[in-house]
């Protein structure tokens, strides 16, 4: 029997030519290399009664590689006529050609690169597709990025690439097939969240190739085919690559330059050169000085800002007669000059005696540089997310003014919801005045495009509540997809409770949070009310536990922090007694002789405001009224599946007001019986407030009972604004918006997968990529999670579906989810998002108030921002040219001293 290598190898001789011929080096064949048809592929081989041993299969494939060697030697590029290219190497996976069949060439799998387009694929390396690049992803760490889908970035890529064999191909077969590296891309287009991410921004186009180096061998075939450039083009192309390589040598031979311009074409003239003025003029010794320095100056200003350190020194009245205190940026710059910083010391050598070194005027100028500088790279991230959502907090005092901080909320590329310090906003006491100021900062200082923003809110509290109230209305007008809600930062009972119109309920609310710091600050203090709640619960121990872990918290911005305000009340008042009476102090206490005049002082101020009928009603009347929005409130805050069914349960809730509203005089006898009961507890007797006498006096009206004048002013007034309020934020666009989260997996599942976003999701077309899909999108959605796996557990977050490696397959959800995550009204994850709010808390509880600044407040809450320190140079030489191109006095590119410097930086 005659062996399967014989006949394959008389086949082999048989055959001729295969049919088209192939190129000349085509034709070159290894000994005993196989006719084309008798490769793997061909019938015979596949047969089982006349195919190979498998002891031959080694032997097959090495003969096939060895022919694939002689085609393609190293050092020897593929050509048109070559075998077809393999995925990843600039080329789509192609048929093989007639002649690489017939020398046996293995058949390959075509590798899918890893998704993101960076890094090295499972089993065949990324080859970059720009003309003249051979970097390859196994070679260096470089990110390889496909070609994007959208077919107007795509053409863009193609044209700048320059290659004619892309042209006729899709944006789906260039994203599937084809990569560029990084070193295509300017450094502003990449953008590298991690060490382990590399991605482009979302307009990157690449602008950096070589089209010119391969005619310097025009005799050489490339694979990647050039489209042909005109004579103009390759020569400005090449004038360019040499400015770029040496730029140093154009200034010292100009008549070279000139001389070489006129034979450039024949037009004469240099044509294609770039005119010189297009390129930076060098810098002098003395102006690369001055930028040396004022570096240095930016250095130290950006250090006292992260580290919390105020620019003014010690005052005048307390530095010893005789000696000099200079301020702390004085100090610092001395300290650097003295650590060997020669641009410094070389600077203040030349500086007269008297002179001031930095002017507190050059000091205002630099901060405000800064400050645009650190904002500028979080609205950066900002735009780059497109949507986006204002936050408004309490007014705080900053440089001796009344001023709003205002944070933006965000979901950036991670997919992380972030909230964010943008600065502070002067307060103004005309609503209408601060609504137009308001708008022109964010808009036109800020640079924000408010058609953007998809929601809006104010955490503030009394008159000023109105006041925001305003100003979101007005901005609703203009952007009626800026939808005002609540803040998640605040409890929804705190939030009613501090917009309330009655001055009672104002005083009442600061008596309560100064009773919660002063003890929480003093640990001894905590010792004795434990002692006097374990006394006071000593049939409910359970309770008293509570009571105890509650104290040394900020039980004040809790849903139901009036509820723990009555049941605390008569402990915190005995303590605050025995505290200013002189106790013992309790086991492990302090006792009265070691206790400071201020803290019995404050005690005695305490125990006054908390054993007074008019915070014990308001107190009481309060705990009734917003124990009906309690549970809502807390579902609020809750999980998605908790926000999204608390918003069906508005109508219940505003129900129940309603009803409280028509039977006030019955339900304010009961409020008032407890005022009553609580208040004997204490031995407080029952009266008016000392505001009522006032108001009255002069007035023959008839006598007025405690019960009827809290009635008119204080339960009808709560109930009505809490029912208003609920209304005015929760509104129709709101409650639409948040049945939206039902798109969210978890939310899906406990309404059986019956659920219609398409009737809420009308409400943000305008920001879905293709709306005319959404229907078909949202079944699949559907139909994703309720056929999936028994061991994959369903999102139960906006921010969990986001993570989801397949949501880019759903453009409609994905948008929608990213536009539900930045309502004011979801939860930021602490450790994840909230580090502006956070960090603002601190640096206005760590600050003196007479020490706060504005530009300090941004550099230090935002400190994890990178600052780039030339772009803050040229920034300041710019906006002050006057001052940096003619000054001859001792502060060279620096203003003058100021004569009487402002106090405020």
């Amino acid at each position: 029997m005659r062996s399967a290598g014989a006949s394959g190898r008389r086949a082999a001789a048989r055959a001729g030519p295969a049919p088209p011929p192939p190129p000349p080096r085509a034709a070159v064949r290894l000994r005993g290399s196989r006719a084309p048809g008798a490769g793997r592929e061909g019938g015979s081989e596949r047969s089982g009664k006349r195919g190979r041993p498998r002891g031959s299969v080694g032997r097959r494939r090495a003969r096939g590689a060895a022919a694939a060697a002689a085609l393609n030697p190293p050092g020897r590029s593929q050509h048109c006529g070559a075998p077809a290219l393999l995925p990843g190497r600039g080329g789509p996976p192609a048929a093989p050609s007639p002649s690489a069949a017939g020398l046996g060439a293995p058949r390959r799998r075509p590798a899918s690169p890893p998704r993101g387009g960076g890094g090295e694929g499972a089993t065949m390396p990324n080859f970059c597709a720009a003309p003249n690049c051979t970097r390859k992803s196994t070679q260096s760490d470089l990110a390889f990025f496909r070609f994007p889908r959208d077919p107007a970035r795509c053409q863009k890529w193609v044209e700048n690439c320059r290659r004619a064999d892309l042209e006729d191909k899709t944006p789906d077969q260039l994203n599937k097939h084809y990569r560029l590296c990084a070193k295509h891309f300017e450094a502003s287009m990449i953008c590298r969240s991690s060490p382990y991410r590399t991605i482009l921004r979302d307009n990157a186009v690449p602008t950096i190739f070589d089209l010119t180096s391969h005619l310097n061998n025009p005799h050489s075939r490339h694979r990647k085919r050039i489209k042909e450039l005109s004579e103009d083009e390759i020569r400005s192309l090449k004038e360019r690559k040499t400015d770029e390589a040496h730029p140093e040598q154009e200034p010292a031979h100009p008549e070279t330059n000139h001389s070489g311009a006129s034979a450039a074409g024949p037009e004469g003239g240099g044509a294609g050169r770039r005119p010189p003025a297009e390129e930076p003029a060098p810098l002098t010794q003395e102006e690369q000085e001055n930028k040396d320095y004022l570096k240095s100056l930016f250095e130290i200003l950006i250090l006292m800002g992260r580290q919390n350190i105020p620019l003014d020194g010690p005052e005048a009245d307390e530095v010893p007669e005789g000696l000099f205190a200079p301020d702390n940026f004085q100090a610092l710059l001395e300290c650097r000059i003295n650590a060997g910083d020669e641009v410094l010391r070389r600077r203040f050598e030349a500086t007269a005696v008297n002179a001031l070194f930095c002017s507190r005027a050059q000091q205002r100028q630099m901060l405000e540089i800064c400050e645009s500088c650190v904002r500028e790279e979080t609205l950066r991230e900002v735009r780059d997310a497109h949507f986006f959502s204002l936050v408004t907090d309490e007014a705080v005092e900053v440089a001796g003014e009344e001023q709003l901080p205002v944070l933006v909320r965000f979901v950036d590329e991670a997919h992380n919801l972030r909230e964010e310090f943008l600065g502070f906003l002067p307060y103004e006491a005309d609503a209408e005045l601060l609504a137009v100021q308001f708008h022109a900062t964010v808009t036109e200082k800020w640079g924000l495009n408010m058609e953007y923003c998809r929601g809006q809110a104010y955490a503030v509290s009394g008159g000023l509540s109105a006041k925001m109230k305003l100003v979101a209305t007005r901005l609703l007008e203009k952007y009626p997809q800026a939808v005002c809600t609540l803040c998640s930062a605040w409890a929804l009972n705190v939030w009613l409770a501090k917009s309330v119109p009655v001055a009672g309920v104002a005083v009442a609310l600061g008596t309560m949070e100064e009773v919660c710091a002063f003890f929480r600050q003093a640990p001894p203090l905590l010792l004795e009310l434990d002692g006097v709640i374990a006394v006071l619960f000593q049939s409910s121990e359970e309770k008293g536990r509570q009571l105890r872990e509650l104290c040394r918290s900020r039980w004040t911005g809790r849903h139901d922090a009036f509820e723990v305000a009555v049941d605390l009340l008569q402990a915190y008042v005995l303590c605050l007694d025995g505290i200013a009476g002189g106790g013992d102090g309790g086991e492990g206490g302090e006792g009265p002789a070691r206790r400071s005049g201020a803290v019995i002082g404050r005690a005695v101020l305490l125990a006054g405001a908390l054993a007074d009928f008019d915070f014990i009603v308001t107190v009481v009347v309060l705990k009734n009224v917003l124990s009906f929005t309690r549970a809502f409130g807390k579902n609020l805050q809750g999980q998605t599946a908790d926000v999204f069914f608390a918003a069906s349960s508005l109508t219940a809730v505003l129900h129940s007001l309603n009803e409280v509203l028509e039977n006030i005089e019955v339900y304010h006898e009961f409020w008032f019986e407890e005022a009553t009961a609580l208040a004997a507890k204490l031995a407080v007797p029952l009266g008016l407030p000392g505001r009522c006498g006032r108001a009255r006096r002069g007035r023959p009206e008839a006598e007025l009972t405690p019960e009827s004048f809290y009635k008119e002013a204080l339960s009808l007034p709560t109930v009505e604004h809490v029912v208003q309020e609920l209304k005015d934020v929760f509104s129709e666009r709101h409650l639409r918006a948040l049945k939206c989260l039902s798109l969210v997996p978890s939310v899906m599942g406990q309404l059986k997968f019956n659920t219609a976003e398409e009737q809420h999701a009308d409400l943000y077309r305008g920001d879905l990529p293709n709306p005319d899909t959404l229907a078909a999108e949202l079944h699949c959605w559907r139909i994703k999670w309720k056929h999936r796996g028994k061991d994959i557990e369903l999102p139960g977050t906006v921010r969990d579906a986001l993570h989801l490696p397949d949501i880019k397959f759903f453009p409609n959800v994905y948008a929608l989810l990213k536009v539900l995550c930045i309502l004011p009204l979801m939860r930021v994850e602490p450790e994840r998002g909230a580090g502006g709010r956070r960090r603002l808390r601190a640096y206005l509880r760590h600050t003196l108030t007479a020490q706060r600044c504005g530009s300090m407040a941004l550099l230090n809450i935002n400190l994890d921002i990178k600052h780039d320190l030339d772009l803050m140079v040229d920034t300041y030489i710019k906006l002050y040219p006057a001052k940096a191109e003619g000054s001859e006095g001792p502060e060279g590119l620096l203003p003058p001293a100021d004569p009487q410097p402002p106090e405020r930086a």
